[in-house]
């Protein structure tokens, strides 16, 4: 049976979501979990890949098992194996063989949040990139404008990116404001490394006031990486969504 879950976690503890051989990952404790749970060690797939530092509200992953299982029972059970890792289980159902977490996906939704304000965080310390100097959140939000649609994204992409090609398309981009917190909501079906917080972190130059508007448009049709501005720290960046 294949089970496909719905997975919140704080990426604080992890470096990233990938297995890796000498730190903890948010794979490697999910799959300790399932171990523990069938017996079996079973590879668990998921929709992104996250970075170290990344967090998530609606990652999606799934598992093959050979026992069917009560969804309810089966999502208590592998959240009383991931204890005490910052990892929880939202919901499991059954899909069909023909489902793959990262293959299937249609879209994928990703929030950045700023606290923007002159005090340093104490309950969302690391949960948030603190950004103290006053930020135009309108006119970063024009800028962002700029990059929606299908373009070569050459200078929002990390060195080290594995995709094929640079050429993605930008779904939506919208930057508003709640009280002291900017919230940068990116969609697109998939994303190049980095991308998004390369992008946040080109459009705060904007905010401060240091880049025009028109910058943020110069910059993605360099298709040059030294280009961009600063990458924005993983913190803030949160993967909220996934669609099928």
């Amino acid at each position: 049976m294949r089970y496909k879950m719905t997975i919140e976690y704080d990426g604080g503890p992890f470096a990233g979501w990938q297995l890796q051989a000498n730190a903890p990952t948010v794979q490697g404790v999910l799959e300790d979990a399932v171990l523990a749970l069938s017996g079996v060690w079973l590879t668990v797939h998921a929709a992104g890949r996250t970075d170290a530092g990344v967090h998530a509200r609606g990652q999606v992953a799934h598992v093959d098992l050979e026992r069917q299982w009560d969804t309810r029972i089966l999502r208590n059970a592998i959240n009383a194996h991931l204890r005490p890792h910052p990892v929880s289980v939202i919901a499991i159902e059954t899909v069909g063989q023909d489902f793959h977490a990262r293959f299937s996906a249609i879209r994928r939704s990703y929030l950045y949040r700023i606290a923007n304000r002159p005090a340093p965080l104490a309950l969302e310390h690391g949960r948030a990139w603190w950004h103290p100097v006053t930020l135009d959140h309108a006119a970063m939000h024009e800028a962002a404008q700029a990059l929606i649609g299908k373009h070569d994204f050459t200078t929002f992409r990390a060195a080290s990116c594995q995709a094929q090609s640079p050429v993605k398309t930008l779904d939506r981009i919208d930057i508003g404001r709640r009280g002291d917190m900017i919230d940068v909501t990116v969609e697109a079906r998939s994303f190049l490394h980095h991308q998004v917080r390369s992008m946040v972190g080109s459009l705060k130059l904007v905010g401060e006031g240091k880049w025009c508007i028109g910058d943020i448009k110069d910059a993605l049709l360099a298709r040059d990486r030294t280009r961009c501005g600063p990458v924005a720290p993983p913190t803030g960046l949160y993967l909220m969504r996934v669609d099928y």
